[in-house]
């Protein structure tokens, strides 16, 4: 019976710490986009990263495939959502 004087105290206390953490990560944004990374892996951006050399579907000689370097996020892809 004295492990249960000592067991709730413990057990209210480990709520608090968990109710206390929850409220910090939604403060902190860690829930706002649940969807968008895993959405964003399917996206085909991979021919920015290819090197002309290697491209099997060639450009034209003096144009660039996209305007945007491929170390931005396209805009486009978070209007989505």
């Amino acid at each position: 019976m004295n492990i249960v004087l000592l067991l709730i105290p413990l057990m209210l206390f480990l709520v608090v710490i968990g109710v206390i953490l929850f409220s910090w990560a939604v403060k902190n944004g860690q829930y706002d986009d649940l969807d968008g990374p895993a959405h964003r892996i399917l996206f085909d951006d991979d021919k920015d990263m290819i090197p002309d050399e290697a491209r099997t579907d060639k450009p034209k000689a003096g144009s660039k495939a996209s305007s945007a370097p491929a170390s931005e996020p396209d805009a486009s892809r978070d209007e989505q959502g």
